[in-house]
C-alpha cells in the first residue's frame, strides 16, 4: 500500500512548469526565467500587507515595551533569521540581547548544512526554553514549508509562555492559524528548482522579516527622517557614516564633526541634540530620554526640508 507523502502538496514542493527543461537550456535563458520567477515575489509580499502591517505594529509594542524580538527557524529559514538579528546592533544601536536568532542545529549549522536537526520538534522548545522568555517578547518562526518540525516545538513553547507569536511561511495553507498570532504567508509558488526554498521563498521571506524589522526600529526612533542615526561606530567605515550624518544634519564640516562625536562618545544623536541646542552630553541624553529616544523631538526640527535642499542642490 502506497502511502502519500506529507510534504507532496506543499506549494514549495510542486513542480514549476516553467522550468521542466532547465538543465538544457542556455544560462542566458535561465537568467531570464529566474528574473521572471522573481518578479512574482513582489507581487507575493504586497498581498501580505496588511498582515505584515499587523506583525510590525507587534513588535513595536514588544522593543516600547523593552521586549525581545526572537526569530527561530532551520535551513535557510534560519540563517535569514541569523542575519537580522546580527544586523540590527551595528545598524540601529540596539542591545544584542533585544533582537536574537535561533538556528536548529546551533551556530555551526549556520556556516554547514546539518541536515536532520530540523525535524526535533522537542529541541525546538527547549532551546527557546533557554531564554526564559515573558509576555513581552515577540517570538517570530520562520518556515518556507510551514512544516518544520523544530520551528513548531518553539512556537509551542513561546505559546505557553505568553509570547505573542509571529509566522512566516510561504504557504498559505499552514495548520497553525488557530495557534499563533498572525501568519504572514507570501504565496511565491513552486521554485524553479522543485524544493529549492533558498530562491523565491528566500527572497520573499527575506523581504518579510527586513520590513519587520526595519519598520519597527524606525517607529522606536533608531532613524531621523531616513538617517541612521543610531548606528554604532564600531569601525572606520561606520565612524565616517557618523560624521556625514552630522554634517548633513547640523552643517558642521567634517573635522568638526569628529571632535564633537568625541565629546558625545560616538553617540551620533546626543551629538545633533548637543549642536542643535548647545547643551551639554549629560543634557542631551536627558533630552533624548525625555523624547522617548526621538531625536525630531527632542531638537523640535523636521530634517525633511534639510534633506530635500540638499538633494535639490546635489541635482542643480
Amino acid at each position: 500500500m502506497t502511502t502519500q507523502s506529507k510534504w507532496q502538496s506543499l506549494p514549495t514542493e510542486q513542480i514549476n512548469p516553467v522550468s521542466l527543461a532547465i538543465d538544457k537550456t542556455p544560462v542566458r535563458d535561465i537568467i531570464e526565467m529566474v528574473l521572471g520567477e522573481d518578479r512574482k515575489v513582489i507581487a507575493a509580499v504586497l498581498k501580505e500587507k496588511e498582515h505584515i502591517a499587523h506583525g510590525t505594529e507587534i513588535v513595536i509594542q514588544a522593543l516600547r515595551k523593552g521586549g525581545r524580538v526572537i526569530f527561530i527557524g532551520a535551513g535557510t529559514s534560519g540563517r535569514l533569521g541569523v542575519v537580522e538579528a546580527a544586523e540590527m546592533p551595528p545598524t540601529f544601536g540596539t542591545p544584542p540581547r533585544t533582537v536574537q536568532a535561533i538556528m536548529a542545529g546551533g551556530q555551526a549549522a549556520v556556516f554547514r548544512a546539518k541536515e536532520g536537526v530540523e525535524d526535533n520538534y522537542e529541541e525546538g522548545g527547549r532551546s527557546l526554553g533557554r531564554l526564559r522568555l515573558t509576555s513581552r517578547d515577540v517570538v517570530i518562526g520562520v518556515s518556507a514549508s510551514g512544516m518544520t518540525p523544530f520551528v513548531r516545538g518553539a512556537l509551542t513553547r513561546g505559546r505557553k509562555a505568553g509570547a505573542k507569536i509571529i509566522f512566516v511561511t510561504c504557504w498559505p495553507g499552514s495548520g497553525l492559524q488557530d495557534f499563533v498570532d498572525l501568519i504572514i504567508a507570501p504565496a511565491v509558488g513552486p521554485e524553479i528548482i522543485a524544493g529549492s526554498t533558498r530562491l523565491k521563498a528566500g527572497t520573499a521571506t527575506k523581504m518579510v522579516l527586513n520590513m519587520l524589522t526595519t519598520i519597527s526600529m524606525i517607529k522606536v526612533g533608531k532613524t531621523y527622517g531616513n538617517l541612521m542615526v543610531d548606528v554604532q561606530t564600531s569601525s572606520e567605515k561606520l565612524k565616517d557614516r557618523a560624521r556625514r550624518i552630522l554634517n548633513v544634519v547640523t552643517g558642521i564640516d567634517y573635522d568638526d564633526a569628529e571632535q564633537l562625536l568625541k565629546r558625545a562618545r560616538w553617540n551620533v544623536k546626543a551629538a545633533i541634540v548637543m549642536q542643535k541646542t548647545g547643551v551639554t552630553l549629560p543634557q542631551a541624553l536627558k533630552r533624548l530620554r525625555d523624547a522617548e529616544n526621538s531625536v525630531r523631538d527632542a531638537i523640535g526640527e523636521d530634517i525633511e526640508p534639510r534633506l530635500r535642499e540638499l538633494l535639490g542642490a546635489a541635482h542643480s
